[in-house]
């Protein structure tokens, strides 16, 4: 059964465009009353100042797009530069933003998301009143003190660490609060808490008391990388983990993301196989993220399985594999895939759960860009 929001038909993108006015409508007053001074804080606790909202900002990394998404209806005119991850890395999400808002061909592009000590003069000559950086941008670049970010400093432009990929489960909400107070949507960034939080409640609750952790092989990039990449340590593992799930890849590795032999998988048998693919530039893989059909992702799914030589493990005889959107480790949108994680680790625990359910409150109440795709399938739909 595909797993796509419900609700859409053919008359959608004439109900989302009505409701994007109406949205816009309701927000122009508060833009308008939103004029003055903003103070923040960001995830190193350092306090952030600016005269008036942000308007001119640059993303680093670029995917802080699709959280700016959540926050403001014209999230793409807030753009003064970006780095290049999301162009190349999420094709079909940058053209589905592209496609809602052409201007985003126009926007200046940095390189990569890791800036080098050049871009300082480039970011600088953007008229930009703010520059988000995340946690990697900080470390890359020599520290808080490192020669990057003091120059800005020095410039008088100011950065705020924001991030929701090192250590989501701890930095989403301080992040949200943060960038919603300063491009001036604070309500709506605490809105977006709020349905943040309650979902999480929910999974929480059902993994409580938990007596047994079912084994999991996430198989992370499936087909556009030799098998068998795993995540181990940090952003994935803390999803499972609160799926209440057993990542086999912690137990090889110490690092956020490495290789797993085949013998090894073969020898742990999962007792879950979860599969991450997305558009990833045409260069293969599990096909999932915007724009995506059902049908094309469980196929590729089956192909990824056949090719890797995983046709064996009790989790495919089971009805227990599946495939989920790498792209949800970049925004608050991962508390979708811990609710399909969940359902698939504990079937029996997830009774009231429904992510497709959490998608479209996502994609109504707070979606400038709506998520429209497939985000997580099944091998036997």
């Amino acid at each position: 059964m595909p797993h796509t929001p419900p609700g859409f038909s053919l008359d959608a993108p004439r109900r989302r465009a009505v409701l994007g006015a109406a949205v816009s409508l309701l927000a122009a007053p508060r833009l308008a009353r939103a004029q003055g001074a903003v103070t923040a804080t960001d995830l190193l606790g350092r306090t952030i100042s600016l005269p008036r909202p942000a308007r001119r900002i640059v993303c680093l990394p670029g995917r802080q797009l699709a959280v700016l998404n959540l926050l403001h209806p014209e999230p793409a005119g807030l753009l003064a530069g970006w780095s290049n991850d999301m162009r190349i890395g999420a094709v079909a999400e940058y053209a589905a933003y592209r496609s809602r808002f052409p201007a985003l061909e126009r926007v200046p592009v940095l390189g990569a998301a890791v800036p080098d000590p050049g871009t300082v003069e480039k970011i600088l000559s953007l008229g930009a009143d703010l520059v988000l950086v995340s946690r990697a941008v900080v470390q890359s670049s020599g520290g808080i003190d490192g020669a990057i970010l003091r120059s800005l400093n020095d410039a008088g432009l100011p950065f705020a660490v924001v991030d929701f990929f090192a250590s989501p489960l701890r930095d989403t909400v301080p992040s949200l609060t943060a960038i919603g107070q300063l491009i001036g949507r604070a309500e709506q960034a605490q809105a977006l808490v709020g349905f943040y939080t309650e979902v999480l409640d929910r999974v929480r609750a059902r993994t409580d008391g938990l007596q047994t952790r079912p084994s999991v092989m996430m198989h992370a990039h499936a087909g556009g990388t030799p098998c068998c990449n795993s995540p181990g340590q940090g952003t994935f593992n803390a999803f499972i983990n609160m799926a209440g799930g057993h990542n086999i890849g912690a137990d090889m590795l110490t690092g956020a993301l490495g290789p797993l032999s085949l013998e090894y998988v073969l020898t742990q048998d999962p007792q879950v196989y979860i599969a991450t693919g997305g558009s990833y530039n045409g260069r293969g893989g599990v096909m999932l993220g915007a724009g995506i059909g059902a049908a094309e992702a469980r196929d590729s799914l089956r192909e990824v399985i056949a090719g890797a030589k995983l046709d064996s493990l009790t989790a495919m005889r089971d009805g227990r594999a599946h495939g989920l959107w790498h792209g949800c480790n970049d925004t608050p949108a991962h508390i979708v895939a811990i609710e399909a994680m969940l359902r698939w680790i504990h079937p029996d625990r997830a009774q009231g759960l429904d992510p497709a359910r959490s998608l479209e409150a996502l994609n109504t109440r707070f979606a400038a860009v709506p998520m429209e795709g497939t985000y997580w399938v099944d091998l036997k739909g």
